[in-house]
């Protein structure tokens, strides 16, 4: 019980600081919904327009050779080459960081481009990185794959297990990775237990959040110290763009931002327009997400032919407690099996469902749902499978924005008596 719980002696008070906390939860709601609006936009725009112009450029000039000389001396704030940043990136970056809470944000084409991008900053030949076991197929293949050919030693461990990553830890070791919630299991990480065991060893840590968005749950608040999302999902929203962002602090940022100048990972400025534009409903469509997932977690556990759910909304979820302890909401995304069926029985399922499409991805408006044996795993062998958790009669489905009883309805008739 906290020193707050304990002064409350009486229903006045205890009502008094729930206003107060409620006050609370307000303030940030309202702050993180104008940031998603205005934050890293000047006021007066170039053309005195309200919307940031796209700045389709390779390069850009200088006046005269005095003025590359001040820009190189001066240190000067402006654009030199496409490829090391566009005016439009910027005000993206600083918006996104204004929603994650952190010194500064760094984009990159892609969720993947910003996971390698931190990885072949920190890490060199002969250093090891520790990840927990539920992580995206791709982040894994990249690890095993391709850092290996460059001297560095992946290590997978029990997702949540801390006793398991510590004795992990040796000398060598330069970076803890986890997911959070995990996709597509969605089990959630104590992140103040993980960024406290990087500190203990000083090393660093980073969190894919993608699942969670900065809307539910900022990893920067906890010491993380690097925080990554596919912003092609929730923070576009819209299934029309790829885009990836890494956060954190200015210093730590500083050797990743020089790589990706050099290795030119670096964002489409039109792609870039339009990860502004979806950020400024972020607000509003996070709150359908949280709603339409929570929903149809709980009707999808009363089912008769769902065997289980996997979604932290729920009390019957392994890391309910954890969630519920660190997040606002708990977002679209929900996975369940389907009862003593068979990979055909489960396709055929996923076939029935109307409004949902069947297709990768997830966090856009529109509602996804797939099988991830056949979106994903078709050609893993069927022992990896097990060992990851990919079950043959499960079903992932990303709920979008739409109407709720709309998507019940349709899941009902599609899983049938």
């Amino acid at each position: 019980m906290t020193t707050t719980e304990t002064k409350l002696n009486s229903p006045k008070e205890k009502n008094t600081a729930d206003q107060s906390q409620a006050n609370a939860d307000k303030s940030a709601t309202r702050k993180l919904s104008t940031d998603a609006v205005h934050a890293g936009e000047a006021r007066q725009k170039p053309g005195d327009a309200i919307t940031d112009p796209v700045f389709c450029a390779s390069t850009y000039t200088f006046a005269d050779s005095q003025s590359i000389i001040d820009f190189i001396e001066q240190g000067q704030v402006r654009e030199e080459y496409g490829r090391y940043g566009n005016p439009g990136e910027k005000v993206v970056e600083a918006k996104l960081a204004a929603l994650e809470g952190a010194e500064e944000g760094l984009l990159y084409a892609s969720g993947m481009a910003a996971i390698v991008g931190v990885f072949m900053s920190v890490l060199n030949a002969g250093d090891e990185v520790i990840f927990f076991d539920e992580c995206y197929h791709r982040s894994r293949e990249f690890c095993y794959k391709h850092l290996a050919r460059f001297g560095v030693t992946t290590h997978q461990v029990k997702t949540g297990d801390f006793d398991a990553m510590a004795d992990a830890i040796n000398e060598n070791t330069r970076l803890l990775v986890s997911e959070s919630p995990t996709n597509p299991h969605l089990s959630v990480i104590d992140l103040e237990k993980f960024a406290n065991l990087g500190k203990k060893y000083q090393i660093d840590s980073m969190i894919d959040a993608t699942l969670a968005t900065p809307f539910n749950l900022r990893p920067i608040e906890f010491g993380v110290d690097y925080v990554a999302h596919s912003a092609t999902k929730y923070l576009g929203g819209h299934n029309d763009l790829l885009a990836g962002v890494v956060l954190g602090s200015r210093e730590k940022l500083a050797p990743v931002r020089n790589l990706r100048g050099v290795t030119g990972g670096i964002n489409h400025p039109h792609s870039m327009y339009l990860l502004s534009r979806g950020l400024k409903t972020f607000e509003l469509r996070m709150q359908r997400h949280n709603a339409n997932g929570q929903a149809v977690a709980e009707f999808l556990e009363s089912h008769p032919r769902v065997e289980r759910v996997y979604y932290p909304g729920l009390e019957s979820h392994r890391d309910h407690a954890i969630a519920k302890s660190q997040m606002h909401g708990f977002g679209g995304l929900v996975t369940f099996l389907i009862k003593d069926a068979d990979w055909r029985a489960t396709a055929d399922v996923v076939d029935r469902v109307k409004i949902a499409r069947i297709a990768p991805s997830l966090g856009g408006v529109e509602s996804l749902i797939e099988q991830p044996l056949l979106m994903s795993y078709y050609e893993a062998a069927p022992e990896d499978r097990q060992r990851w958790g990919i079950y043959d009669n499960m079903i992932r489905m990303s709920c979008g924005i739409e109407n709720t009883g709309d998507l019940i309805e349709d899941l009902n008739q599609a899983l049938g008596s």
